[in-house]
């Protein structure tokens, strides 16, 4: 009873331990609301929210940018898509043209009662990074959320990306136009609407990275192992009691 006992409380604090990694809080601006990790921040870039981490090192890791613009002739979920279904061009800082991989056909799917076209793709907007694209339209906006990390690094933060996709909430009303960050009708929502990529500039990972990911990745198996041989402990248990 007692090994029971503190069985429980082990794998309760092992869980406590691993929901306080994925704290989030509630990012909103003039078009969109959704949960982002607690660690991070957005900033407005001239038009794009940009959102990554404060810490220096994962800030080069990750990164989510919101785009929003008024509708035009090149706005429809139908073009969004078909733009999503094709490689996607863009070019380094280096100047070479890199093709992206699609890793996966997008869909349309509803997310809060509102229907979203959603992509993925490697090395479309950062060589080596994956991108996952999130668009919709809303009366008279569009909207583009897209969310990438460095090819190492994605387990690492895909509950974090998870958790902001699902709790995606377009708030734009018709006075939302008048925002600075939002384009006219005559702007463009970057590769879903181009079929350009837009090249995006983080700055280089920092050195380890390739160990710092193998640590990631190591630490999230371990859990899983902890876990998993917790339950299956605890199950054993219980059948040797009957």
């Amino acid at each position: 009873m007692r090994v029971h006992t503190f069985l429980i409380l082990g794998v309760a604090v092992l869980i406590a331990g691993v929901s306080n990694v994925a704290q989030a809080k509630q990012f909103k601006n003039a078009y969109i609301s959704f949960e982002i990790p607690e660690r991070w921040n957005c900033v407005l870039e001239a038009t794009e929210w940009v959102c990554r981490s404060q810490e220096t090192n994962e800030s080069k890791e990750a990164i989510i940018v919101l785009t929003a613009k008024e509708v035009g002739p090149s706005d429809s979920l139908q073009i969004y898509e078909g733009h999503m279904k094709n490689p996607i061009k863009t070019t380094t800082k280096t100047g070479e043209t890199v093709m992206s991989q699609v890793m996966s056909p997008p869909t349309q799917k509803k997310i809060n009662n509102l229907l979203w076209v959603d992509g993925f793709h490697i090395s479309s907007e950062i060589q080596n990074y994956y991108t996952r694209y999130i668009a919709t339209i809303k009366e008279r906006i569009a909207v583009l959320v897209t969310f990438s990390a460095h090819k190492e690094f994605y387990t690492k933060y895909a509950q974090d990306f998870f958790n902001a996709v699902n709790s995606l909430n377009v708030i734009a009303t018709k006075n939302s136009l008048q925002d600075p960050s939002i384009q006219g009708a005559g702007g463009t929502l970057g590769p879903i609407s181009t079929g350009a990529g837009t090249g995006i500039d983080i700055g280089g990972l920092p050195d380890g990275s390739q160990q710092g990911a193998k640590k990631s990745n190591k630490f999230l198996y371990v859990v899983g192992a902890i876990v998993f041989a917790a339950i299956g402990l605890l199950i054993l248990m219980r059948l040797k009691k009957k």
